[in-house]
């Protein structure tokens, strides 16, 4: 929790939502105290003067005084949802970049196993999720701390240690007995919550997507069955969790009656013994009820909070991924070796053979995403497997078949390699690619996985981003599919030229794309 608050509480915007958050209850607390000893006051004076006695009380402070904490409760009250809910948004803001930061730090083999749907929903779903952190959690929590605490104070320097510590530990006990049972039951119950409606999810767009199937096969009623079954789980669920805060709002509500019975015998012992004044007397008691109002989101806190902590350890698992460093000799050209063959700068390594005999297999070996199996793969001076990911990553870059483009411009996916790259250098490099011809150069927009490109469109530019990274080492796999052979061959000879002080690896099963080949490893 700490991490992800850290990464959250970045602006000074939430320090200043935190202090209205004190203010309105502060204000709210002291409002009802001061109208309590007020109406008191003015009535114990009522009741002096009508029997007869010469009585002095001045009205218009305490007027004053109650009407600009109404005003100021009002003020803090409208700052601390404007201003809360701003940096809870600015928070989470940063909390997504930060865990978008932390999935494309993740080893390849992790990233491989991630399906986009999870990966999406831990970005998006959880994060959002933890808007309840500072909103339900955080703000609220300080802000009862400190209101008990300075109420604790201003009470024993009125009424008397023992009629504080009493008022605001009734509070204090009611609230920490309850809410420690409502936060562990509500984290068991979070957790069977969520699968239980991703599972309700999941059967229900099964249903949608696969209707047709599932009739000629004579399954849907079963996967009707089990989307129920997961709903009615939910739904017992959120019962059980909505049963819990109703529990902790009793045991509160237990709290604040013995605070307000033990104010009522404890003052009202002071005054007839002439230790207390009667309005301050009233005062302690609407202290007892006021205090309530700091306690009160308790309850919304227990209901969210099983919610929260699921999404707080996925998020935070992401956050602890380490941060990548740079290698300083990233560019510089890095000998490699595959199965006894050298491949220096300048040279082609060309791996050939049939459809299926293994040829993006060992091109994912030569980057490290897969064991290599008993192959000698070294880059430089060192085995592939014994290269730290965060260097790997940075020496060593693979254009596989399947390209991913994201949603936006040309020049964005471009940029995404080189964030320094001229006008000229991104326009010089469409163009190597003959890809020049594209309405809106690059302006043109696309959408998420690159359409309205087609597959050797995409290709391209995906291989012009792996260019303008200048790698020390490329790896391509066929890089030409789909392309007419005087196109492909004009590709082949723009990549060369722009990779010539590096090693390049294709794989393909073209003539075209192996022209420039110095050496070959031929697979059965």
């Amino acid at each position: 929790m700490w991490q992800l608050w850290k990464v959250m509480a970045r602006s000074s915007a939430m320090l200043r939502a935190m202090g209205l958050a004190v203010l309105v209850v502060l204000a709210g607390v002291g409002l009802l105290m001061l109208s309590g000893w007020f109406i008191s006051a003015a009535a114990l004076a009522g009741l002096a003067g009508y029997a007869g006695g010469a009585v002095m009380f001045d009205v218009f402070r305490p007027a004053a005084a109650v009407r600009g904490l109404a005003l100021i409760r009002t003020a803090a009250r409208y700052g601390e949802r404007m201003l809360g809910h701003d940096a809870t948004l600015r928070a989470v803001v940063d909390l997504r970049g930060a865990v978008l930061s932390g999935l494309s730090d993740l080893p390849w083999q992790r990233l491989l196993m991630l399906r986009r749907g999870p990966a999406l929903a831990r970005v998006i779903a959880d994060t959002d999720r933890l808007d309840g952190l500072p909103l339900r959690l955080v703000l609220p929590g300080v802000a009862a701390a400190v209101v008990i605490l300075l109420s604790l104070l201003v009470l024993g320097w009125l009424a008397g240690w023992v009629m504080a510590l009493w008022i605001c530990g009734c509070h204090l006990l009611a609230s920490g007995l309850s809410g420690a049972w409502g936060f562990a039951r509500s984290a068991r119950l979070g957790g069977p919550l969520d699968d239980a409606e991703s599972d309700f999810r999941s059967h229900a767009l099964d249903l949608a997507a696969a209707r047709d199937d599932l009739l000629v096969h004579g399954r849907i009623d079963a996967q009707i069955a089990q989307a129920m079954a997961a709903e009615r789980r939910a739904g017992a669920l959120a019962d059980e969790i909505e049963a819990t805060e109703r529990a902790v709002v009793a045991v509160q509500e237990l709290g604040r009656l013995a605070a307000m019975v033990g104010a009522l015998v404890l003052g009202g012992r002071a005054v007839a013994q002439g230790a207390l004044d009667p309005a301050i007397a009233a005062m302690c008691f609407f202290a007892a009820l006021a205090l309530s109002e700091a306690v009160a989101p308790l309850r919304r806190a227990v209901g969210d909070w099983g919610r929260i902590r699921q999404a707080m350890l996925r998020v935070a698992a992401v956050l602890e991924q380490p941060m990548p460093r740079v290698r300083e000799n990233a560019g510089n050209p890095v000998p490699l070796v595959v199965d006894g063959v050298t491949v220096g700068p300048g040279e082609v390594l060309g791996i050939t053979g049939p459809s299926g005999a293994g040829k993006s297999t060992l091109l994912a070996q030569i980057a490290g995403l897969i064991p290599p199996a008993g192959r000698g793969i070294i880059l430089g001076v060192r085995e592939v497997q014994n290269w730290p990911e965060d260097e790997l990553r940075t020496v060593l870059t693979l254009v596989p078949q399947r390209t991913a483009l994201v949603a936006g411009t040309l020049r964005e996916n471009l940029a995404l390699a080189a964030p320094g790259a001229s006008e000229e250098e991104l326009a010089g490099m469409l163009a190597a690619m003959r890809l020049d011809h594209l309405p809106g150069g690059l302006d043109m927009r696309l959408s998420d996985g690159g359409a309205p490109l087609s597959g050797g469109e995409a290709r391209r530019v995906a291989i012009a981003r792996a260019l303008l990274k200048r790698p020390a080492i490329l790896l391509l796999d066929e890089p030409t599919e789909g392309l007419e052979d005087a196109l492909a061959a004009q590709i082949m000879t723009a990549i060369a030229r722009y990779s010539c002080d590096v090693p390049l690896v294709v794989a393909s099963h073209r003539r075209c794309d192996l022209a420039l080949a110095t050496q070959f490893i031929a697979l059965d």
